[in-house]
């Protein structure tokens, strides 16, 4: 039902007793921050618009920003790939202990001056990594004092287990910002001054077996950033009146629970992955039968097990890592995924009625929510529909079987739930909530509704 340690509550509750006095320490990286100073004059919360999104994903996007041994190549899905390795690197995996020579090439973005002086990043990234072959995902924004961050790794990322374990990295920080899983964050001292993050850029590299031809391909990188203010409530938005349906598969994480422990300990944590797998199947996406030996014969849904091996982030020790499930998505044909912040449910209504459902994570008391039944502190849900007063319709993996997956929630405390950043927790003590993050997947080449959609959410 929840994740194994929500990362935003984490990140809330090292905010408030975080300094700007940490040294820098950016294992991974492969630059340093400017030195520490003094923070700006405090800036106003953000009053209009909180979040900005930018992708790379087109061939004339690959062919803009620096090139080390990588080219942007054409065709129905336009991505980056190695040309030509400039080097070679050793990586000691810290999550199986072995060593391994590998070489590679590197392309940096341009930068990107966002229209949202930022809090919060959270990148997303879409790609192909046959065997023997991985990715690194960086990420350095620029402070509106004009120093800089380190270069972040935001993951190092591989769709399958047999080279390298996906992995976000924990540790680091400048002193003024931290990465928490696959969120990096302004510290609250920083944050409170009135320091924002003004501009970012990406650095990927892409990682072969020394020798081989093959290498690995990406189709998308990018990030959202944000700076959503602090709120316990969020006004409820008006709705559209108009009842629309999703044919959305139904998938219950509890029929797997105790199942695969060493994945985020079983099924009762798997409503990221859950959530993910129904989206999938409902582009049209299945697991193939050879990627689900595996798993035992007698269990259910043996592709809801595939999806939560293949999303678990091995330093995090569980599968909620929400870029992980975006790229794990985007690895089936014709798919993209990435993760993002929506505004309000107007917005929803509108990828819905362009046939585009969306997974929605959110924390909530047990009364928060009529109907539910239960409380958690992060959960990840599929919003498939609305009835026709506006009612959120959703398919909530945290069921007790597949036939009650579909549920239909109150629109005012479902949108409260979701895109509040604070609450007060079963315990009675502040907390955090998502502040309106979810993940879309989305066709590749959207049709020209689906395409007018992601674009009013502000993807494309």
């Amino acid at each position: 039902m929840t994740e194994p340690t929500p990362r935003r509550a984490v990140l809330v509750a090292a905010l408030a007793v975080a300094t700007a006095a940490t040294a820098a320490t950016v294992p991974g990286g492969s630059a340093s921050a400017a030195p520490p100073t003094p923070p700006a004059p405090p800036a106003p919360r953000a009053t209009g618009r909180t979040v900005d999104n930018r992708f790379w994903h087109s061939y004339g996007h690959w062919l803009a920003g620096a090139h080390e041994g990588t080219t942007a190549v054409g065709g129905a899905r336009p991505g980056l790939e190695i040309a030509t390795a400039v080097g070679r690197t050793e990586y000691a995996d810290p999550h199986t202990g072995r060593k391994s020579t590998w070489e590679y090439a590197t392309w940096t973005s341009p930068v990107h001056r966002s229209a949202v002086p930022a809090t919060e990043a959270i990148a997303s990234w879409n790609a192909r990594t046959p065997a023997g072959t991985w990715i690194r995902i960086e990420l350095r924004g620029t402070y509106t004092d004009g120093t800089a961050t380190p270069w972040y790794v935001m993951g190092r990322w591989a769709s399958g287990e047999a080279d390298i374990r996906r992995t976000s990295v924990d540790g680091q920080s400048d002193g003024r910002s931290t990465v928490w899983t696959d969120t990096l964050a302004l510290d609250a001292p920083t944050a409170t001054a009135g320091l924002r993050i003004a501009a970012w850029q990406l650095r990927l590299t892409l990682h072969r077996r020394p020798g081989a031809d093959l290498g690995p391909t990406v189709w998308l990188a990018g990030a959202m950033v944000s700076d959503v203010p602090d709120r316990f409530t969020v006004p409820a938005s008006t709705p559209s009146r108009t009842a629309h349906e999703l044919k959305v598969p139904r998938y219950s994480q509890e029929v797997h629970a105790g199942r695969y422990p060493e994945y985020d300990n079983g099924g009762e944590a798997w409503c990221s992955p859950t959530s993910s797998q129904m989206i999938i199947e409902y582009w049209g996406g299945k697991v193939p039968s050879s990627a689900l030996t595996w798993v035992n014969p007698t269990y259910s849904d043996p592709q809801v097990c595939h999806a939560a091996r293949s999303t678990y982030d091995a330093a995090y020790k569980g599968c909620g890592n929400w870029p992980f499930n975006a790229a794990y998505a985007a690895t089936y044909p014709g798919l993209a995924g990435v993760v993002t912040r929506l505004t309000s449910l107007t917005d929803l209504e509108t990828l819905v009625r362009a046939g585009i459902p969306a997974i929605t994570s959110q924390s909530f008391r047990p009364e928060e929510l009529t109907g539910a039944g239960y409380g958690t502190a992060g959960h990840l849900m599929t919003v498939i529909g609305f009835t026709a007063a506006g009612d959120v319709i959703a398919n909530d993996p945290n069921s007790h079987d597949n036939a009650a997956v579909r549920r239909v929630y109150k629109r005012a405390e479902w949108e409260n739930i979701w895109l509040r950043t604070k609450r007060v927790g079963a315990s009675g003590k502040v907390t955090s909530g998502s502040g309106g993050v979810c993940y879309l997947y989305a066709p590749a080449r959207p049709s020209r509704e689906q395409f007018r959609a992601l674009r009013a959410a502000g993807v494309l």
